[in-house]
């Protein structure tokens, strides 16, 4: 299966075919006019099976990039010029988790007001958080996003 190539754009590699659909939630791709493809299960001799998103013509800030992390902490981030990888590199999980994870514990003020979430990174292998409100652990198995 051939998938066409991106003259100027983004592509997002590496990604779990399990976090695929979270990482296009996270971005709001939906909202998007850019042309898009969405890959999932294509072979991958790292990782068995992997997942991809190319965004034609776009700039997204690091920061939203990076926050891909919190989900598919191996992505790798490739962006294109006139057909050709200009950058690859690999995401990066910020210290501070802002209004993209939901607190899971239903007592958090976060939950029972109107206020953004905030959750600092304990851990960046295991993909650890900690609530700044109500400080619960919160492990990467256990994310859910907002």
């Amino acid at each position: 299966m051939a998938v066409a190539a991106l003259r100027d754009g983004i592509v997002i590699d590496h990604i779990p075919c399990h976090s695929l659909f979270k990482v296009v939630n996270l971005l709001g791709i939906e909202k998007m006019e850019n042309n898009v493809t969405i890959g999932n299960n294509f072979d991958s001799g790292s990782m068995g099976k992997k997942g991809f998103i190319k965004i034609a013509d776009v700039e997204l800030p690091e920061e939203t990039l990076n926050r891909i992390a919190v989900i598919a902490p191996h992505a790798v981030i490739n962006i294109i010029r006139d057909y050709k990888v200009v950058t690859k590199h690999p995401v990066e999980l910020p210290e501070d988790i802002i209004d993209i994870v939901r607190c899971n514990n239903p007592k958090c003020i976060s939950n029972n007001e109107p206020m953004r979430t905030h959750f600092h990174v304990m851990d960046n292998e295991q993909i650890t958080l900690r609530c700044h409100h109500c400080e619960r652990i919160v492990a990467q198995e256990a994310i859910t996003l907002k």
